[in-house]
């Protein structure tokens, strides 16, 4: 193997662990899987659609408004407990 072949096998040999590395960390910023938990919101830091008037995200005027959704990675919803009871999959009256 010549100068020229080497360095064009070690060249390819570090691109290849390049692109390898870059696929694993895009991998990594893969965002979780979120559902919607209405119930445990505070005012004002509830995600979009926050019941009768209300337009969307940041105007509950309510702790733990039961129409009021928060994005929570999935399986947690239904764990988190508040001062109102529980969080709830579904709107709560």
């Amino acid at each position: 193997m010549n100068t020229l072949q080497t360095t064009l096998a070690a060249s390819a040999v570090l691109a290849l662990m390049g692109g390898a590395a870059m696929a694993q960390d895009n991998m990594a910023k893969k965002p979780a899987a979120t559902e919607k938990c209405y119930g445990v919101a505070k005012a004002g830091h509830n995600d979009c659609k926050a019941g009768a008037g209300t337009t969307c995200a940041g105007t509950s005027k309510t702790d733990y408004d039961g129409k009021a959704f928060k994005e929570v990675p999935v399986g947690t919803c239904v764990t988190i407990k508040t001062p109102k009871g529980m969080g709830s999959l579904t709107p709560k009256a």
